[in-house]
């Protein structure tokens, strides 16, 4: 090795971690890769040309639509150039703001407020409306951006069962009213909140309501408006929020209010005040997803067809999806080790889930999530069961601790998701 080379080494060379950060640092190399055995939960194998990809949040295959491609374009070959500053700075008439009030009509909502991500949209929210004061009563599977908006807010959190109102019920007797969160479709599981039922738990005690639609805006409702709509429940829900990289294919998020509510949200959320606002040609490209969306209902069909073709296959094989409801299925191996078994089952023979595992799952209930979309064919669903079929034995199936669940009663899921996560 040259002189010129051992230089650039010593001027590239990290500085010295200090033992604070070093012990920091080893945790997670002791308790989150060691037991892996040299690999890697979350690095398996690139898919191939052939390969089914059952891996992306694109539901309506949004990403490569040509209206939405040509609407960007069109602004970032013609616009002045952005204004690159937080969104509370920007008044009066601008593409923000038009925007925000498309998507409030389109949601039947009186206002709306964009965010950067679907995070800021839920971390933002609750720090601003929850308090050390007013307590937070929250379903235990609901999305982790929820459960940091309620450690921003400095809250108490009040987690209860997954999908049980009865359970929140008797939380709010004995804590008094604040703010319930649920999500609209659980990402993990699939599994869809009965709204109807939580709405009237808030509505008895006094509560607000927060409902996140990540998984449910544009792909469930009259024309993707989501659950709340389609439940008929706008007027009785405080706030809705949601991912635009989920249906809409963007990168934004939403939260839904009064006009009133709207207005505090812009001053008051962080990720609002201290988080530029979104580009010309991202708000474009959202624009167009909208408008495409809202007349997409053949894309929906398709979508749940997909999902209810393949959930039934899956279930018929015996893996237990008895809490899919959606277009996202969770095959639960259980353990790391066994989920990186049946990663590598999957992704040898063509098939590419997404690996979910703590933080995003109980440590001991990792699983792949199948995501479906709309572009979905049949010869690919069915090369996915025919799969899953065969390697059933090789990834011990009949052994998962869900598959024990399964078999021992319909309801267990319910009663032990809730234990996992306490």
């Amino acid at each position: 090795m040259n002189n010129v080379a051992q230089m650039r080494m010593v001027k590239n060379r990290p500085p010295q971690e200090p033992d604070f950060l070093r012990r920091q640092v080893d945790v997670y190399y002791q308790e989150r890769v060691a037991p892996w055995g040299g690999g890697h939960i979350m690095i398996g194998q690139m898919p191939g040309k052939d390969a089914v990809r059952l891996l992306s949040n694109d539901y309506l295959c949004m990403a490569r639509h040509p209206e939405v491609i040509e609407a960007q374009c069109r602004l970032l070959k013609g616009a002045d150039p952005a204004l690159l500053m937080a969104a509370v700075f920007l008044h009066g008439d601008n593409p923000q703001a038009r925007f925000e009030q498309q998507m409030a009509q389109w949601m039947h909502a009186e206002s709306a407020v964009l965010s950067q991500s679907g995070w800021a949209a839920n971390t933002g929210l609750i720090q601003s409306i929850a308090g050390p004061e007013i307590p937070c009563y929250i379903d235990m599977f609901a999305h982790a951006s929820l459960w940091e908006g309620i450690r921003s807010a400095q809250a108490s959190a009040h987690a209860f069962r997954h999908n049980v109102p009865e359970h929140l019920d008797a939380l709010l007797r004995r804590h008094g009213p604040g703010v319930v969160i649920v999500d609209s479709v659980y990402s993990t599981s699939g599994s869809v909140a009965p709204l109807c039922d939580i709405v009237d738990v808030v509505e008895r005690h006094g509560a607000v309501i927060v409902v996140d639609e990540a998984h449910s805006l544009g792909t469930h409702g009259p024309e993707g408006r989501g659950l709340v709509v389609d439940l008929g429940l706008t007027s009785r829900v405080h706030f809705r929020t949601a991912s635009l990289a989920k249906a809409f294919a963007g990168r934004a998020g939403i939260v839904t209010c009064s006009a009133r509510i709207a207005e505090f949200l812009k001053y008051t959320a962080n990720p609002a005040i201290f988080s530029s606002g979104l580009l010309p040609h991202e708000l474009a490209g959202l624009e167009a997803t909208l408008e495409v969306i809202s007349r997409s209902d053949d894309r929906r069909r398709r979508l749940h067809r997909n999902a209810d073709y393949l959930r039934s296959g899956l279930s018929a094989l015996g893996y237990n999806l008895e809490l899919s409801e959606a277009q996202i299925l969770g095959l639960e191996a259980g353990p790391e080790l066994a989920t990186m078994t049946l990663r590598d089952a999957l992704e040898a023979r063509g098939v590419f889930g997404s690996v979910f595992c703590a933080p995003a799952t109980p440590k001991n209930r990792s699983l792949i999530r199948f995501t479906v979309n709309s572009d979905l064919t049949l010869a690919e669903l069915d090369h996915v069961i025919d799969v899953c079929a065969e390697i059933r034995d090789e990834v011990d199936m009949a052994n998962w601790p869900s598959t024990r669940r399964r078999r021992r009663s319909p309801m267990a899921d319910v009663s032990l998701a809730a234990v996992a996560n306490a």
